[in-house]
């Protein structure tokens, strides 16, 4: 994954380290801005999972520390709800003079409030995605427990928040009781996408109801099923982020260079995890999964590598006859291609020079459809051999292999 290291200032000076994740070919279709959930960092693997995700669809993602927390600079003690807002403002403020304006803020938890809260002053912002966000920052309080009535007693005490000590001043109730979110988010003017899942112990889903009816058009809802408050389980996270990734682009102007655009020497991008076959397929920006069927320990979420092969062939092959067709203004409405691949021995193979062992034989058949006559269907079934993926399984082919070291 192509990603740099940035750094800029945060509400109050101090030094904020960020991510930018980056598409793994061409420029981005647009850039997003990450906020991490409270005491959490820019490293959680929720928020690293959605980032990627995005950037296999295409789009560059800034995520980053707020002040005080992770890599960042500053005291935490001395944040609150209102600064982490403040920190997101910087944030899109250094990616507008230095990258790319971002045009769709995402939130997590208490990021998810921040970002509504931010949106209004980020003018490129077209969209806004909240993740299993309150619909008041005060719902953190009750993270405090006990020692809630000792910060306001005492204007400070240590809080342990999944397990680390948190410094936090009484300026930290202040603020979220000067916050006022309905209305903010009656005023977004920004498409709203709510994810929420109806077992989250944490954030109750009631604030995903509450976030969407105090927000107007256009917005709209995705249940997270079985997902837990941070995610955990890397298919949630990773199903948000292309989520995020199709809706956003409903909201985007049309690229005036398409970062896709056919090259000469195509990217392609494959990533299997540490279970399974199931595996993220990415080829100029195209997000798609490939698996194996459930008999060969897969999960069948996807085609085949072979299926693959035979998809590549078969679309060669029907957009080649209609390219000839089209070029002799030919009747051809349109070309089915099917095939299958199997494995048969050699000896069967009356053509083949292989005499021993197994060979693989892929099937095609051709289905052309329109008035076209004999002499027209039979140029075209000769015109198929010559599609440059049929060429290229007949011709040598060279595999030069390499090991990249790792940069995470």
């Amino acid at each position: 994954m192509k990603f740099k290291k940035v750094e800029f200032k945060g509400h109050d000076g101090s030094m904020l380290a960020g991510r930018l994740d980056l598409p793994p070919a061409g420029a981005p279709v647009a850039c997003a801005l990450f906020a991490h959930c409270f005491t959490c960092s820019k490293n959680i693997k929720a928020a690293g999972n959605i980032c990627r995700a995005l950037a296999n669809e295409g789009f560059a993602v800034l995520r980053f520390d707020f002040t005080g927390l992770g890599e960042s600079q500053g005291e935490f003690a001395n944040t609150n709800f209102s600064s982490n807002v403040e920190d997101l403002i910087a944030a899109a403020h250094y990616l507008e003079q230095n990258y790319l304006a971002p045009k769709i803020l995402i939130g997590h938890s208490l990021g998810g409030a921040a970002v509504l809260q931010a949106a209004r002053h980020i003018k490129a912002c077209k969209a806004v995605a909240t993740i299993a966000a309150p619909a008041d920052p005060k719902h953190v309080e009750h993270l405090f427990g006990t020692n809630k009535s000792k910060i306001e007693t005492e204007g400070v005490a240590q809080v342990n928040l999944a397990g680390r000590n948190f410094t936090i001043k009484k300026q930290f109730l202040d603020d979220l009781e000067q916050t006022h979110m309905e209305n903010e988010i009656r005023q977004l003017k920004k498409a709203l996408l709510v994810f929420h899942s109806p077992l989250d112990d944490v954030v109750g889903v009631e604030n995903a109801a509450a976030i969407f009816q105090a927000a107007r058009h256009p917005k709209s809802f995705v249940s997270l099923d079985q997902a837990d408050h941070l995610l955990s389980a890397s298919d949630d996270s990773i199903y948000v982020g292309a989520v995020i990734a199709a809706w956003a682009r409903k909201y985007l102007p049309a690229p005036a260079t398409d970062h896709r655009a056919a090259t000469t020497n195509p990217t392609v991008v494959t990533r299997t995890g540490a279970k399974g076959f199931k595996t993220q397929v990415t080829v100029n920006g195209h997000a798609m999964i490939a698996d194996e069927p459930i008999a060969y320990g897969g999960t069948d979420l996807g085609p085949t590598p072979y299926d693959y092969l035979l998809a590549g062939l078969g679309a060669c092959t029907s957009m080649t006859l209609r390219m000839y067709a089209d070029r002799k203004a030919w009747p051809l409405h349109e070309a089915v291609v099917q095939l299958t691949h199997k494995k048969i021995h050699a000896e069967d193979c009356k053509t083949c020079s292989t005499k021993t062992g197994q060979l693989d034989q892929i099937d095609r058949e051709i289905e052309l459809i329109g008035p076209l006559d004999a002499q027209q269907m039979e140029r075209l079934l000769q015109i198929a051999d010559r599609c440059p993926v049929h060429r290229t399984l007949h011709s040598e082919i060279v595999v030069k292999t390499r090991l990249k070291e790792s940069s995470e």
